[in-house]
């Protein structure tokens, strides 16, 4: 399973394989055109959790816990980015300036971790 994360404002590049926008906003001064991307609005962290990690890196372990509790909760949601990952490598695109403490470095986290069960 490859899953990359890529700013949205990263040029999209060939080895990106399919790539989804896991924003609850839209990147601003970003076009559809540019983005090439499918946006997954309902996969990205709720609102409030989002307002209350406010990027703030001392809050990103505790941020990370009660996302993984959202995804959780909704895995239906999951099911186009698990089916993108079952064709190939994945691009999760975000908007945040910190690479490292974002929602995209969480779901992936969450994907690597919780495979996809087959019945």
């Amino acid at each position: 399973m490859i899953i990359h994360c890529k700013r949205a404002y990263e040029a999209a590049s060939a080895g990106d394989g399919q790539r989804f926008l896991v924003d609850r906003l839209w990147p601003r001064g970003v076009s559809r055109e540019q983005l090439q991307a499918q946006w997954l609005k309902d996969v990205a962290p709720s609102t409030e959790l989002r307002q209350w990690f406010d990027h703030r890196a001392e809050r990103w372990d505790a941020f990370r816990q009660r996302y993984q509790q959202e995804l959780a909760a909704h895995p239906q949601l999951l099911a186009p980015l698990r089916d993108a990952l079952d064709a190939g490598p994945v691009t999760l695109v975000y908007g945040a300036r910190d690479t490292e403490h974002n929602q995209a470095v969480a779901l992936r986290e969450y994907l690597l971790s919780h495979p996809r069960r087959t019945p």
